[in-house]
C-alpha cells in the first residue's frame, strides 16, 4: 500500500543585515515518511535593516532547482557529464508546488519566478517597506524532496529516511543595496539571510532525529515522534530523519559533535582522541564555534573528499585506517565549521573559505604528522624510494594538484566566483592554491601574522556580516610590510609567477647575481644558499630587489636556489638553480622507471614498457622514453621503439612538441610538433610517416563552456615500401592537410562541426562533417550526422585517395586500423565513424568525385541499444549518381570506444538472411589508455 507523506510547517524567519536578529521564529511540522512530499505552512517575519526602501523581497527556493532538467543545476550536471539527474524518473526529482503567499491581513502577494532561474522568487510587496519596518509573509506550498543520489542530500535511496538541506524558502542575503540572486548549482553556497528558527516536528512512528539545531523537547512513542528545535543567528541547518540514528555523539567541552563518517575498524578511544584533537585545533587556530552542535556527515565528506592516494581501494591504500579517518574528519569538520560560522558571500568570496580550510589543514599536519609523506607507508618501500612521489611530504602534494591545471593553462584566479570554476578547480586546484597562498604570505610575514589575522577576522564574523574587504583590511593592518602585491597578483590574477637567475659572478667570498622576472607578477621570493643539500642561509627578496644586481656573502655554499621549499606558488621551479661548482650541472639527470612527479631538483627522463598491435606487426613490445611527467612542459619529446614479433624488425614512433600557452586569450595553446612513425601496412611492406604540424586550440571566455575549437595545419610526408599483396602500394606522396573542429559535448546534447581540406600534386579535396546528438525527456538519444565531400581536382587513377563509404580510406595513416590492407576476416570489420560512415559493405565502396551521406540513430532501450539508418549519394567519374542506404541495430556499450553494429536491411537487401552474416557485423574497439582516460577526465576539465 502506498502512503502519502505530509509535513506541515509553521516557520518564522528573521532577516537582517549587519547585525543579528533578536527575535524567534516558529515552525511546526507533521511528517509522514511514507512518501517524499512536505506540505509546508510557513511564516516569514522580515525586518528591513538594510537601510534601503524595499519594494520587493527575494526568497531562495533551492529545492525547486530539482524540478527541471534545464535549470542551472541540471545544466551543471550536464556540463560535468553527470547522467543520473537527466536519466532520473519524475518521482526522483524535487520541486516546490502550489506556492501561495499572503500577509497577516490575508492580502495576496504577487510573486515572480523565471524559467532561467527557477530556484528563487521575487515577491512584489503591496506597499513599500521602509528601513526599520517589518513585514510578515505567510506561505503555503508543497516541498517535494529529491533523491539523495544527485547531491547527497534528499531522501535515502533504498532505505528509510531523509537528509534535509535547503528544502524551504528563505530570504536571500542583502548586500550592497541589493538581494544576492544565486541559483543552486550543487556548490553548497546558498546566500541566505541570517535568521532565528523555532521548529516543531510531528512524525508518525518512532524515529531518530539528528540535527545541529538545539533540541528543546523530544517525545518518542511507538505511535510517533514529537520534537521541538530552535536555532539562532543561522543561515541554514541540517535535519536528518532515520529509523535508527547512524550518528554517534562526541562531547568536546561545550560542543556536541555528531558524526557518521565511515572508517575501518580501530579503537573507539583513538577515534575520540582524533575528534578531540581536531576540534581543539580548530578552536585554537580559528576561534570558538558559535553554536552548540555541529554535524559531520559521510555525505558532506563525499561531496568534497580529500583527493589523493587515500581514495584508492582499501587493499591498495598506503595509509593506516586511523590516518585516513583523521584526514576525512579534519577536512569535513573544517569545511562545515567555516561554512556554518562565517558570514561571507560564499560564492563570491569562496577563496577565503578554501584558504582558511587548507591553511589550517597544513598547519595541523605540520604539528601532528610532520614526517608523513604523500604516499604514506609506501614511501618506505625499497622499490619506491627512488621516486619523487615517495619523497614528497604530505603537504607538498597541494602544490602539485594545483600545478596540474596551471601547466594546462586551465587554472582560474582565486577571486573568480565559485560557479564560474570548472569542477577540478572548484574541488581541488583553487582550493589548494588558496591554502598555499595564505601559507606563502604567513611565511613571508613571519610571526604567525596570518594565523592571528584569521582569528581576528573570525571574531568579527560573530559581530557583523562580513566580506572580502574586511579580511583584506585585517591582514594589511597586521602586516609590517606592503602586501598589496598579494591581492593584486596572488588573489586577483592568474598570471604565472616565474623567476630565474640572470647574470651571475662569484669570488671566494661573495656572490653577485640578478634574479629576473620572466612573468608579469612581481612578488617576494626567497633565495637559499645550499651546501651538501643543507640550507646555509635563506633570505626573502623584496619586490624592489628583483631585476637588480645583488651581492651576498658566499658562506661556502655550492648552490643558489630560488624558492627551494616551494613557498611561492611558482609556475616553473626547474629554472631556479645555479650551481657554483665548475663542471657541475644545475640539475643532474635522473632516469626514472614509469611515471613520477616532476622533480625541480633534477632533469628527468622517464621510460615505461609499451605494447602495440596490428595484424602485420603482431604484438610489438617496446619501451617509451619521454621527458615530461604529469605536467605539460614547454618542450616535450617521446621516443617509442618497439620490436615487431611478426616481422622481426624494429618499428615505432617519436614526437617532438613545443607548447606555447597564451594567457587571457581565446587562443590559449599553440603547439608545434614534429612526429614520425614506422609500422607495417601489409605483411610484406612498411610505411614511414613524417609530419610537422601546427595546432591552435581555442576556448570560450567562460571556462565552464564545454565548447572546444581547434585549427590543425599538418604536412604529411609518407614513404611506402612496395607490397606484392597490395595494389598501388609503391606510391610515395606528400599532402598538406588543413582542419578546423568545433565541438561541444554535454550529457543532454552534442554538437560537432569539422572541415578538412587536403592538397597534393595528385588531388585537392574538401569535406565537412556536421553531427548533432540530443537527449530527450524520455531518456532516449537521437543522433544525426551529415558528411559532404568533393574533389577540387583529381588526376590520380588509383583508389588510394578516394572518399570511403563503408571503410575509412586512411591514406594519411591517422587511424589506429588493425588490418588496413585486409578486406576479409574479423579485423577487416573494424569500423570508424568517419567519411561516409556506412556500417554495411555497400556498392560503390568509394567515391572519386563527390560523396554526400546522412547517418541517423535513435535509442531503443535506454541509451545503449540504438536503431541506425544511413543514406547517401555517391558520384564517381563516368558514372551516374548512386543512391545507397543501410539500417540495423547498434550496441552502444561504451560510446566511441566499444560498439557493435548488426546490419538488418541495406542496398544489398535483407542482410540477416544472407550467407556469412557474421562477416557483416562491424565493431569499434579502442584500447588506448590515453583515450580511455578522457572518459573520466572530461567531467573535471
Amino acid at each position: 500500500m502506498r502512503t502519502h507523506s505530509k509535513i506541515i510547517f509553521f516557520l518564522i524567519l528573521l532577516f537582517f543585515n549587519k547585525q543579528y536578529a533578536q527575535h524567534h521564529s516558529k515552525m511546526t511540522a507533521t511528517v509522514d515518511m511514507g512518501a517524499k512530499y512536505l506540505s509546508v505552512d510557513q511564516e516569514i517575519t522580515f525586518y528591513n535593516q538594510t537601510g534601503d526602501i524595499l519594494t520587493s523581497i527575494v526568497l531562495n527556493d533551492w529545492n525547486n532547482a530539482f524540478s527541471d532538467r534545464n535549470s542551472p543545476l541540471g545544466k551543471r550536471f550536464s556540463d560535468e557529464f553527470y547522467t543520473k539527474f537527466h536519466m532520473a524518473q519524475p518521482h526522483e526529482r524535487g520541486g516546490t508546488i502550489n506556492l501561495y503567499i499572503e500577509d497577516q491581513d490575508k492580502n495576496v502577494f504577487t510573486w515572480e519566478r523565471t524559467t532561467k532561474n527557477p530556484d528563487y522568487i521575487k515577491v512584489l510587496l503591496n506597499r513599500v517597506l521602509l528601513p526599520g519596518q517589518k513585514l510578515k509573509l505567510h506561505l503555503t506550498y508543497i516541498s517535494k524532496i529529491p533523491s539523495e543520489k544527485f547531491t547527497k542530500y534528499g531522501y535515502f535511496e533504498g532505505r528509510y529516511g531523509m537528509h534535509l538541506k535547503n528544502w524551504f524558502l528563505t530570504p536571500a542575503r542583502y548586500e550592497n543595496h541589493q538581494f544576492i540572486k544565486y541559483s543552486n548549482e550543487n556548490l553548497d553556497d546558498s546566500a541566505n539571510g541570517i535568521s532565528d528558527f523555532e521548529i516543531g516536528l510531528k512524525i508518525p512512528n518512532q524515529n531518530a532525529i539528528t540535527t545541529d539545531l538545539v533540541v528543546d523537547d523530544l517525545i518518542q512513542t511507538e505511535k510517533g515522534t514529537t520534537v521541538k528545535l530552535s536555532g539562532k543567528n543561522r543561515t541554514d541547518f541540517d535535519l536528518i530523519i532515520e529509523k535508527e540514528s547512524s550518528y554517534r555523539s562526541y562531547k568536546i567541552g561545550d560542543l556536541e559533535i555528531m558524526s557518521n563518517i565511515g572508517s575501518s575498524r580501530f579503537e573507539d578511544s583513538l577515534k575520540t582522541t582524533i575528534i578531540n584533537r581536531v576540534a581543539d585545533f580548530a578552536n585554537t587556530q580559528i576561534g570558538r564555534y558559535p553554536y552548540d552542535k555541529i554535524i559531520i556527515s559521510q555525505e558532506d565528506y563525499e561531496k568534497n573528499p580529500f583527493y589523493g592516494l587515500n581514495q584508492l581501494p582499501k587493499f591498495m591504500r598506503p595509509f593506516h585506517s586511523d590516518f585516513i579517518f583523521e584526514i576525512k574528519f579534519l577536512k569535513t569538520y573544517l569545511n562545515n565549521f567555516l561554512k556554518n560560522s562565517l558570514t561571507l558571500d560564499s560564492r563570491k568570496d569562496n577563496w577565503i573559505y578554501d584558504g582558511i580550510q587548507v591553511f589550517t589543514m597544513m598547519n595541523y599536519i605540520d604539528k601532528y604528522h610532520p614526517e608523513s609523506k604523500m604516499m604514506g607507508s609506501a614511501s618506505k618501500s625499497f622499490l619506491l624510494k627512488g621516486f619523487k612521489m615517495a619523497q614528497t611530504d604530505f603537504n607538498e602534494q597541494y602544490s602539485y594538484y594545483y600545478m596540474l591545471m596551471a601547466r594546462k593553462n586551465l587554472d582560474q584566479s582565486l577571486n573568480a566566483p565559485k560557479n564560474s570554476l570548472i569542477k577540478y578547480n572548484v574541488q581541488i586546484a583553487n582550493k589548494y592554491k588558496a591554502g598555499l597562498s595564505l601559507k606563502y604570505l604567513d611565511d613571508y610575514l613571519g610571526n604567525d601574522l596570518v594565523s592571528s589575522g584569521i582569528q581576528q577576522f573570525y571574531k568579527l564574523n560573530n559581530e557583523s556580516q562580513t566580506e572580502r574587504g574586511d579580511f583584506e583590511s585585517i591582514l594589511k593592518t597586521k602586516a609590517s610590510k606592503d602586501i598589496d602585491w598579494f591581492f593584486k597578483y596572488i588573489i586577483d590574477s592568474r598570471e604565472p609567477i616565474d623567476y630565474k637567475f640572470g647574470d651571475f659572478s662569484k669570488t671566494k667570498d661573495s656572490l653577485t647575481f640578478i634574479v629576473k622576472n620572466k612573468g608579469v607578477p612581481l612578488v617576494p621570493i626567497p633565495v637559499y644558499g645550499i651546501k651538501d643539500k643543507q640550507i646555509i642561509f635563506k633570505k626573502w627578496l623584496e619586490t624592489n630587489e628583483i631585476d637588480t644586481t645583488l651581492t651576498f656573502d658566499r658562506k661556502n655554499v655550492d648552490k643558489l636556489v630560488l624558492n627551494y621549499n616551494n613557498e611561492v606558488p611558482e609556475f616553473n621551479l626547474r629554472n631556479n638553480w645555479k650551481s657554483l661548482n665548475s663542471f657541475s650541472l644545475n640539475r643532474p639527470l635522473k632516469l626514472t622507471f614509469f611515471e613520477d612527479l616532476e622533480d625541480p631538483h633534477r632533469s628527468q627522463l622517464f621510460y615505461v614498457p609499451t605494447l602495440f598491435y596490428n595484424k602485420y606487426d603482431g604484438f610489438a613490445p617496446g619501451i617509451s622514453f619521454y621527458n615530461y611527467s604529469f605536467f605539460d612542459k614547454p618542450f616535450m619529446f617521446t621516443l617509442n621503439p618497439m620490436y615487431s614479433i611478426n616481422t622481426k624488425s624494429i618499428i615505432g614512433s617519436y614526437a617532438l612538441v613545443v607548447n606555447r600557452y597564451l594567457r587571457e586569450r581565446r587562443l590559449y595553446n599553440m603547439r608545434y610538433s614534429l612526429n614520425g612513425s614506422y609500422y607495417h601496412y601489409a605483411s610484406d611492406a612498411a610505411y614511414f610517416k613524417l609530419y610537422p604540424s601546427l595546432s591552435l586550440f581555442f576556448r570560450e571566455p567562460s571556462y565552464r563552456d564545454n565548447r572546444k575549437q581547434a585549427i590543425f595545419v599538418k604536412y604529411n610526408i609518407i614513404f611506402k615500401q612496395p607490397s606484392a599483396t597490395v595494389i598501388d602500394s609503391t606510391d610515395n606522396y606528400s599532402i598538406l592537410n588543413l582542419k578546423y573542429s568545433n565541438i561541444k559535448t554535454e550529457v543532454t546534447s552534442h554538437v560537432k562541426f569539422l572541415t578538412d581540406v587536403q592538397f597534393s600534386g595528385y588531388f585537392g579535396k574538401v569535406s565537412a562533417e556536421m553531427e548533432y546528438r540530443k537527449l530527450f525527456n524520455d531518456n532516449r538519444y537521437f543522433n544525426a550526422r551529415v558528411f559532404l565531400g568533393t574533389f577540387l581536382y583529381n588526376t590520380n587513377n588509383t583508389q588510394n585517395y578516394n572518399f570511403g563509404v563503408s571503410r575509412v580510406n586512411d591514406y594519411l595513416f591517422d587511424y589506429a586500423v588493425y588490418a588496413r590492407s585486409d578486406t576479409e576476416g574479423i579485423l577487416s570489420q573494424q569500423y570508424f565513424f568517419a567519411q561516409g560512415g556506412f556500417k554495411s559493405f555497400v556498392n560503390p565502396p568509394q567515391s572519386n568525385q563527390w560523396l554526400a551521406t546522412t547517418n541517423l540513430s535513435y535509442s531503443l532501450l535506454w541509451n545503449w541499444v540504438d536503431a541506425y539508418a544511413d543514406f547517401g549519394l555517391v558520384k564517381n567519374k563516368a558514372m551516374h549518381n548512386t543512391f545507397i542506404y543501410d539500417s540495423g541495430i547498434r550496441l552502444n556499450l561504451v560510446q566511441d570506444y566499444f560498439e557493435l553494429f548488426f546490419p538488418v536491411y541495406s542496398s544489398n537487401g535483407f542482410e540477416i538472411t544472407q550467407k556469412n552474416y557474421n562477416e557483416k557485423i562491424r565493431f569499434i574497439f579502442v584500447f588506448n589508455p590515453k583515450s580511455l582516460i578522457n572518459l573520466f577526465t572530461r567531467k573535471w576539465f
